[in-house]
C-alpha cells in the first residue's frame, strides 16, 4: 500500500463486527481519499480472505451480507481498478472484488497452466502401448483403464492433475506415471522432486511410495527395477521447503529468476494448495519440467485463499485435452468405506444412512453430546488403544534399533481419533488430556512428568536443526535401561527406511497425538479412525469438506461420534469458495488456441 498516507477516519457502522485489521484497511481507504462504499467493500474483501475466499461476491458463506449497490456507489474510486493496471483492489468483469494480490495472483497462475497445456504433445497409444504393459504386468486383467490412462497422461504434458477419492490407488498411479518418464528418458534420468503442502503429507507421500515400490518391483524386468531408484521418496518435503521460503526476506529462492532444477515436481495433497502457493509453484518451475498435482477435490480446502484443487478439477472437467484423470475405481479392501465417503461427499442424508448400516461392522454411529457421553467413550477409545500398543523400544546405540522402532511407529497408523475442533470440551486439546489420563493409569506410569513409553505425539513447531517440522508424529518408547525416547521417521539423509530418536528433553514444542484436528489429518490415513463433532449444529466448523476429509481417512474401521443434528448440519453445508480461478483459466486457455 505503499503510496498513500494514514490517518484515522469514522468508519461506517456497518463494519462493527469486523476484525480489527479489516477496520484498519477501511480507515485507510477513507484516509486516502476512498468512498465510504469502497471503504466497507474493502473490509468486507479482506475479511472474506480471511475465511478463504480468493474475492468478495454477495452471499458467501461466513462472510456480513452487504449491499451489492455498494459496487456501483464505488465505481470511478481510482483505488479499484479492473485489473488491467495495479490497484489495490480489483472489481473485475463479473463483478468480484479482489485485493491485488488475489486477482495477480489468479492471473499469473492461470497463464502459467494455460502455457502448459498447450505446449502438450503426447506420443501416440501405440507408441506408449509396450510401456503400459510392462507397467501394469500380470495386472492387466484387472488394471483400472483410468490409472492407465492417467499414467499415458503424463508423457509428453508439462501439467497433469490427477484426482480421486480414497482407495483409488492415486500414489501407485504417480509411482507409475514416474517409471514411464524415467524410462522414456534414456541416459541422464529425470531430476524428481516429491512435495506436499505439509510435512505430515510429505512423510505420508515418501511412505505410500516406499510401499509401492516394494509391490511393484517383483513384477517388472531387471531394467525397469532399476529405475525405483531414481524416485527417492526419501527426499519427500514441503512446498515451502522445496521452494526455499526466506521469512527474513518475505520472498522465495525459487522463481522465475531462479527456477528449480526438477524435470519432473509431484505435489500429492494438492487441495490444501492455496492461490499464493500456487503461483510460487509454477512461477519457480523451467517452461520444460512436468508438474502433476495429485489429490481429493472433495477434501477440506487450504488454509489460505482459494479452492485451488476444486477450481483446476471444474475447469478441466469438460476439457478433452486429456491432463485431467479422475480415479473412481476402490481397490482398498475396506471398500465398503468408500460408500460413505461418496455420500457424504454428494451431501445425502438417505444415502449416509444407507452405506452406513451396509458397511456393517465395519462402521459404526453415536450420538455423543454431553460431556459424561464423550469421556465414556474416550475411555473406550483409550482402552482399545492400550491393548498391544507399544510402549517399550530399543536402546538408539544398538545397529538394528531404527528397524525396530520403524515396526513400533507402524502403530500410529492403527488408530487416530479426529476431532473438528482444536478447542473447547469437544476439541483435540480436552480429548488428548483425557486420552493421556487415561492411558498413564492403565500403563502405570508414575509421576507428572509429561513423557512416557507409549505416548504419540504431534510436532506443533519447526526444528530445522533437527529436521522436526510442524506436523510431523512421533512415538516416545521406553528404552532397555527405562530412558524414554522419541522416534520419528527417518528423513533422506539418514541412512534410508527405518526411525531415529530424539531426546523428550531436545524435542521443539509438541503435544499428544492421540487426537488430532481433522485439518491436521490431510494426508494419513489410519486403520481405524473416530470422528468427534461438536453437539452444536449451528457450529461454523461445521461443513461437508471437514466430514469428507474425516470419513476419508479411515481404512478399515471408522467410528462416528456425532448428534443427528450435527451430522445433518455437515451435510447440508456444501462448500463455496469465492473466486475466478475456473473461469481465469478458460479464457487463457482460449487466447492460446
Amino acid at each position: 500500500m505503499s503510496g498513500f498516507d494514514f490517518a484515522p477516519r469514522a468508519l461506517p457502522p456497518s463494519l462493527g463486527a469486523l476484525r480489527p485489521f479489516d477496520r484498519t484497511l477501511a480507515r485507510w481507504v477513507l484516509a486516502n481519499g476512498g468512498s465510504n462504499a469502497l471503504a466497507e467493500i474493502a473490509a468486507l474483501a479482506a475479511f472474506a480472505e480471511a475465511q478463504g475466499h480468493a474475492c468478495l461476491v454477495p452471499g458467501l458463506p461466513g462472510v456480513p451480507a452487504f449491499d451489492p449497490s455498494l459496487l456501483d456507489a464505488a465505481a470511478g474510486d481510482p483505488m479499484l481498478g479492473d485489473g488491467g493496471t495495479p490497484t489495490p483492489f480489483v472489481r473485475d468483469a463479473d463483478d468480484r472484488i479482489y485485493l491485488w494480490r488475489n486477482f495477480r495472483h489468479e492471473q499469473v497462475a492461470a497463464a502459467h497452466l494455460a502455457r502448459r497445456r498447450a505446449a502438450a504433445a503426447p506420443p501416440s497409444p501405440e507408441a506408449l502401448a509396450p510401456d503400459l504393459a510392462v507397467l501394469f504386468g500380470g495386472a492387466a486383467q484387472q488394471a483400472d483403464p483410468l490409472q492407465r490412462a492417467a499414467v499415458a497422461a503424463v508423457a509428453g504434458r508439462r501439467f497433469v492433475l490427477l484426482t480421486g477419492g480414497p482407495g483409488t490407488g492415486k500414489t501407485t498411479t504417480v509411482l507409475r506415471m514416474l517409471l514411464l518418464l524415467a524410462r522414456r528418458t534414456p541416459g541422464v534420468p529425470p531430476r524428481i522432486a516429491l512435495a506436499a503442502p505439509t510435512g505430515k503429507a510429505a512423510q505420508r507421500l515418501a511412505e505410500s511410495l516406499r510401499e509401492g515400490k516394494a509391490r511393484l518391483a517383483a513384477d517388472l524386468p531387471a531394467d525397469w527395477q532399476a529405475l525405483l531408484p531414481g524416485v527417492n521418496e526419501g527426499e519427500a518435503t514441503t512446498v515451502h521447503r522445496l521452494l526455499g521460503w526466506h521469512p527474513a526476506l518475505d520472498r522465495w529462492r525459487h522463481g522465475p529468476g531462479d527456477p528449480l532444477p526438477h524435470d519432473v515436481v509431484v505435489v500429492d495433497e494438492a487441495s490444501m494448495l492455496d492461490l499464493a502457493m500456487l503461483r510460487a509453484l509454477l512461477d519457480a518451475l523451467r517452461p520444460e519440467a512436468t508438474v502433476v498435482l495429485v489429490g481429493d477435490a472433495e477434501q477440506l480446502g487450504s488454509v489460505g485463499a482459494g479452492s485451488v484443487l476444486a477450481d483446476l478439477v471444474a475447469a478441466l472437467a469438460h476439457d478433452d485435452r486429456g491432463d485431467l484423470v479422475r480415479l473412481s475405481r476402490v481397490f482398498r479392501a475396506s471398500a465398503p468405506l468408500a460408500g460413505i465417503s461418496a455420500a457424504v461427499g454428494a451431501g445425502d442424508t438417505t444415502a449416509l444412512r444407507a452405506a452406513l448400516d451396509a458397511a456393517g461392522p465395519a462402521a459404526s454411529i453415536e450420538a455423543i453430546g454431553t460431556a459424561a457421553a464423550q469421556r465414556h467413550a474416550l475411555h473406550g477409545w483409550a482402552d482399545a488403544i492400550a491393548a498391544g500398543w507399544p510402549r517399550v523400544g530399543p536402546d538408539p546405540r544398538d545397529p538394528d534399533a531404527p528397524a525396530q522402532a520403524a515396526a513400533a511407529l507402524a502403530a500410529l497408523r492403527r488408530m487416530q481419533l479426529l476431532c473438528a475442533l482444536r478447542e473447547g470440551p469437544f476439541g483435540a486439546d480436552a480429548a488428548n488430556a483425557l486420552l493421556v489420563e487415561r492411558l498413564r493409569d492403565r500403563f502405570g506410569v508414575a509421576g507428572r512428568g509429561t513423557s512416557f513409553g507409549g505416548r504419540a505425539l504431534l510436532v506443533t513447531h519447526n526444528d530445522h536443526a533437527r529436521r522436526l517440522y510442524n506436523g510431523d508424529v512421533g512415538l516416545e518408547l521406553e528404552a532397555p535401561d527405562g530412558r524414554v525416547w522419541a522416534w520419528f521417521p527417518a528423513r533422506a539423509g539418514d541412512g534410508g527406511a527405518g526411525a531415529r530418536a530424539i531426546a523428550p528433553a531436545a524435542l521443539p514444542p509438541h503435544a499428544a497425538a492421540f487426537a488430532l484436528t481433522v485439518h491436521k489429518s490431510q494426508g494419513s490415513e489410519y486403520d481405524a479412525v473416530a470422528v468427534l463433532l461438536p453437539p452444536d449444529a449451528a457450529h461454523p466448523i461445521l461443513g461437508r469438506e471437514l466430514l469428507y476429509t474425516a470419513v476419508s481417512r479411515a481404512r478399515e474401521r471408522l467410528c462416528l461420534w456425532a448428534t443427528p443434528a450435527a451430522l445433518d448440519a455437515c451435510l447440508a453445508r456444501a462448500p463455496r469458495r469465492g473466486g475466478g480461478l475456473r473461469e481465469r483459466l478458460a479464457q487463457a486457455s482460449a487466447a492460446l488456441d
